[in-house]
C-alpha cells in the first residue's frame, strides 16, 4: 500500500465570514487544499458549495444561529468539539477562516484553534474586524475574540473591514468588496501551496513553511501579479503594499517566505529584482525563504506572494485630525510719520514737504482707503496737498486678517510722534489724507506720481471731474483750509 507523501492542508470556515470566503476560494479554484465550514446556521451551510460541513451545537442552537452572541457560539463548538476533532485528523496545516464581532465566527474560532493546536497542527487564523458602522459593541465582541483566538494559533492576519474603503469606490459593490477581503486569504493560502505543489526551480516543502509560520504570532500576507516592463518590480511593490492588512510594518518580521511564480518567459535578473525588493522592506536578520514555480496560464506575467510572520511593530491607527486653519503672517505696513509741525511753521504759509517715494512698493502691503466719497483711489485728488490727518474708524477699512490697519494708527502718528522714534522713519509715506503716492522730486503741484511697477496713476484730466467733496466732514485745521482756498 502506498500512502501519498503531501502535506494536508485544511482551509476551515468558520460562521458566515468564513463560509463566504471558503466559497470564493472554491470558485478560484484553488487547488493543494481541503476545505470545510462550520456553523451554527443550518441554512447557511446548507447553501456551502463544499460538502464538508459541520453543524455546531445542534443541541444548543437547534440549527437557528448564535443570536450574534459570541458565547453561544463557544458552546456551540464545544458541543461539536469531537467531530471537529475528526476532521482535523492528520492534517499538516489549518488555515481558519472568521469574522470576528458575531456569535459563530467569534466564539467558535477559538474553539477550533485551540483544537488544532492541540493537535500540534500548524495553525494560522484569518480573521476580520467588522466596519467602523456596525457599531462599538460589536467592535467590542471582535477585539475580546482576537485576544483569545491569539491563545492558540502560531501565527493570525488581521483584516479590518473599514479598509475596504481604502481601495473601493462609489461603484464598488457590497460583494465586490468582501471578495477583495477574501481575497487576502485566497493569496496567502496559494502562494504557500504554490511553493509545494508546482513545480519549479527553487521547491519548498512543509518543513520550511513550518519554520517561517510557527509560533510567530501577527504576520501580513500579499500578493501582486504584473505583465510587461518592470513586472517583476511591480508585482514585489504589489505584494508588499497590501492596504486591506492591519496598519503592521514588515520592518519587524522575524521570518519572510517569498514565492515568485511566472511562465518559462520568467528571467534570473527578474527573479533578483523581486526578491531584493522584498528583502529591503524587511530586517537584514530576517529569516527569508525564497520559492519560485513554473506556471503556464502565466505567460507574459509574474506573481508574487509573500508571507511575513512575526510582525510585532503594530502601527497605531492613523486619526483624521480636524484641519487646522494656517494663516498667512504677512510684514504689516508700518506707519509713516512726518516731522510734528512746530508754532513757527504756522505763523507763515504752511508749505508741505514731498515724501520720498518708496523704493520698491511691492515689498510692502499697500493699504486701501475706503471712504463714502465716489472717489475712485486711483484718482488723483484734484485738490492742493493735505498733511496726515486722521479720520475716524467708520470712514476706512484695513486689509483683512492679521494685516488689518488701523488708519488712526497709520496717519495720526505723522503729527504726534514721540521724537525718540525719528530713527524708524521710513524712506517714504503718504502725501495726504487717502493715500495717494507723490513722486519725491515732484513740486507741489498736481501731477500724480509714477508707481516703481509700472503702474501709471491717472490724472484727473484723463477721467471725469469727481463728484464735489465736502471739507466739512473733516477735521482740517483753519489755516490749511485758507492754504487750499488760494
Amino acid at each position: 500500500m502506498t500512502h501519498e507523501l503531501k502535506p494536508r492542508i485544511l482551509v476551515f470556515g468558520v460562521g458566515g465570514a468564513g463560509g463566504n470566503a471558503v466559497d470564493n476560494m472554491i470558485e478560484a479554484n484553488l487547488q493543494g487544499v481541503e476545505f470545510i465550514v462550520a456553523n451554527t446556521d443550518a441554512q447557511a451551510l446548507s447553501r456551502s458549495k463544499t460538502e464538508n460541513r459541520i453543524q455546531l451545537g445542534p443541541e444548543t442552537t437547534s440549527g437557528l444561529g448564535a443570536g450574534a452572541r459570541p458565547d453561544v457560539g463557544a458552546k456551540a463548538a464545544e458541543e461539536s468539539i469531537d467531530e471537529i476533532r475528526e476532521r482535523l485528523d492528520g492534517a499538516h496545516m489549518v488555515f481558519i477562516a472568521a469574522g470576528m464581532g458575531g456569535g459563530t465566527g467569534t466564539g467558535a474560532a477559538p474553539v477550533i484553534a485551540r483544537a488544532a493546536r492541540e493537535m500540534n497542527i500548524l495553525t494560522v487564523a484569518v480573521v476580520t474586524k467588522p466596519f467602523s458602522f456596525e457599531g462599538t459593541r460589536r467592535m467590542s465582541f471582535a477585539e475580546s475574540g482576537l485576544a483569545d483566538i491569539q491563545k492558540h494559533v502560531d501565527t493570525m492576519i488581521v483584516v479590518p473591514n473599514q479598509n475596504l474603503f481604502r481601495i473601493a469606490n462609489d461603484r464598488t459593490t457590497f460583494a465586490e468588496a468582501f471578495r477583495m477581503a477574501d481575497d487576502v486569504l485566497y493569496s496567502g493560502v496559494r502562494g504557500i501551496t504554490d511553493l509545494m505543489v508546482m513545480p519549479g526551480l527553487i521547491n519548498l516543502d512543509f518543513a520550511d513553511v513550518s519554520s517561517i509560520m510557527r509560533g510567530m504570532g501577527a504576520a501580513m500576507m500579499g500578493m501582486g501579479e504584473a505583465e510587461g516592463e518592470n513586472r517583476a518590480l511591480e508585482a514585489a511593490k504589489a505584494a508588499i503594499d497590501n492596504p486591506l492588512l492591519d496598519d503592521i510594518s514588515m520592518k519587524g518580521a522575524k521570518g519572510v517566505l517569498i514565492n515568485i511564480t511566472g511562465g518559462y518567459d520568467m528571467t534570473l535578473f527578474e527573479l533578483d529584482e523581486a526578491a531584493n525588493e522584498v528583502r529591503r522592506e524587511v530586517d537584514p536578520d530576517a529569516n527569508i525563504i525564497l520559492g519560485s514555480a513554473f506556471d503556464t496560464e502565466l505567460e507574459g506575467k509574474i506573481r508574487v506572494s509573500v508571507v511575513a510572520a512575526g510582525v510585532d511593530a503594530v502601527l497605531p491607527s492613523l486619526k483624521q485630525e480636524p484641519p487646522v486653519a494656517k494663516t498667512v503672517r504677512q510684514p504689516i505696513a508700518e506707519p509713516i510719520q512726518e516731522e510734528p509741525v512746530t508754532e513757527a511753521d504756522s505763523e507763515v504759509e504752511p508749505e508741505v514737504e514731498a515724501v520720498a517715494e518708496i523704493a520698491d512698493e511691492d515689498d510692502r502691503p499697500k493699504v486701501i482707503l475706503h471712504t463714502p466719497s465716489p472717489l475712485r483711489s486711483e484718482e488723483a485728488d484734484p485738490r492742493g496737498d493735505f498733511p496726515g490727518q486722521s479720520l475716524p474708524a467708520e470712514h476706512f477699512e484695513g486689509s483683512e486678517g492679521e494685516d488689518q490697519i488701523q488708519a488712526d494708527a497709520v496717519f495720526s502718528k505723522q503729527t504726534d510722534a514721540p521724537a525718540e522714534d525719528e530713527n524708524r522713519h521710513g524712506p517714504s509715506g503718504f502725501s495726504n489724507l487717502f493715500g495717494w503716492r507723490r513722486n519725491a522730486h515732484a513740486d507741489n503741484g498736481d501731477t500724480p506720481a509714477t508707481e516703481s511697477g509700472g503702474q501709471i496713476v491717472s490724472s484727473p484730466d484723463d477721467h471725469p471731474e469727481p463728484a464735489p467733496f465736502d471739507d466739512s466732514d473733516l477735521e482740517i485745521p483753519a489755516f490749511l483750509r485758507r492754504s487750499a482756498n488760494h
